[in-house]
């Protein structure tokens, strides 16, 4: 099946199975420019160079690999929104590795193998939406084993304790949640759902109603956890995005936080590559004028901040080169529509 065929074919699968929280996405008014392809394509061959020697990518702190998983996860999504698969795609091979890495780390409870324990949560969200993207384009048995696995760990950890009640939080124990762990796992789930695994409607339904508890009112953004905190941009990019994908497009909240985003967007401010990995796609769903501003922004600034190392192309940053050039890459290659996850 040829990309163009492929990329029509897993979109309307994916409205197809998300019925529930899914409608028609509007035709996008941008496009990726021959010098932004150019970009990307070197940003794969960067990612695909950094590759280790398991199958992994790993965060350059201090000289040391961390965060294995994670950094797995993001790249994974990378190469999936430039059309690789693991049987397609000049990556083809690159992808295959990955993602066995991240299917032999997942452990019989859920858990994945070789995560540091005081932010598992984040790593575990990251991973389980790469898989299920995955097994939304391939429908592997073996990925939907693993992957079931690993979604309901994600359901049997959503906190129950007011004020915590419908979030997540950095271990996998149902006590505690703020938003940017939250969106990683509503976004897990909402994936996993695309691909026809079971999600509780109530699992959604909470979740809903715990972002929202964290919306304030007079800024337009969100805080950190419900309740407390001062907005801010990573955060508030977060929560607009788990609004989207629990199917709440048209909440004023939404259009609020969109607007926050544009107000508040600073580069190189605390957090702000992981904010846009949120704000990217939330403002794609939004769509329209929207997104093309959103777009021309971002790409403005990644294309006059990336380096090169002869036909490679890469960005730096908060923790390291794999991370934001997956993140950045990702966000370029949207207007492809490759990845079921951000149609609406």
């Amino acid at each position: 099946m040829n990309a163009a065929i492929r990329r029509l074919v897993s979109a309307l699968g994916a409205l197809l199975l998300a019925a529930p929280i899914a409608r028609a996405q509007e035709p996008d008014p941008v496009i990726v420019d021959a010098a932004t392809e150019q970009i990307i394509a070197g940003a794969l061959r960067f990612l695909a160079q950094k590759q280790t020697g398991n199958g992994s990518w790993v965060a350059e702190q201090g000289g040391e690999g961390k965060h294995p998983v994670a950094i797995t996860g993001y790249v994974l999504l990378a190469f999936m929104a430039a059309g690789q698969l693991p049987e397609e795609g000049e990556y083809a091979r690159h992808v295959q590795s990955g993602m066995q890495f991240l299917l032999d780390a997942i452990q019989p409870d859920g858990l994945f193998r070789g995560v540091d324990g005081g932010r598992y949560m984040y790593n575990h969200g990251i991973a389980t939406i790469a898989l299920a993207e995955l097994y939304g384009q391939t429908r592997s048995p073996a990925i939907r084993t693993k992957l079931d696995r690993a979604v309901k760990l994600i359901i049997a950890t959503q906190a129950t304790r007011p004020p915590h009640t419908g979030g997540w939080r950095y271990h996998p124990r149902p006590d505690d949640a703020d938003v940017s762990v939250t969106v990683l796992q509503v976004v897990a789930l909402r994936s996993a759902k695309n691909g026809g695994l079971g999600v509780p409607q109530k699992t959604i339904d909470d979740a809903i109603a715990y972002v929202r508890r964290c919306a304030h009112a007079p800024s337009g953004g969100f805080t950190y956890q419900a309740g407390s905190g001062v907005p801010g941009f990573a955060r508030s990019a977060a929560a607009i995005y788990s609004l989207q994908v629990c199917g709440q497009y048209d909440d004023p909240l939404v259009a609020a936080g969109s607007q926050y985003l544009f107000a508040n967007s600073q580069p190189g401010q605390s957090h702000w590559t992981y904010g846009c990995n949120y704000a990217g796609p939330a403002q794609y769903m939004i769509g329209g004028e929207t997104w093309r501003r959103w777009y021309a922004e971002m790409k403005t600034q990644l294309l006059n901040t990336v380096k090169r190392d002869g036909d490679a192309s890469y960005w730096d940053g908060e923790v390291g080169q794999a991370y934001c050039t997956a993140a950045y890459a990702t966000i370029l290659a949207m207007p492809w529509h490759y990845l079921p996850l951000y149609q609406r």
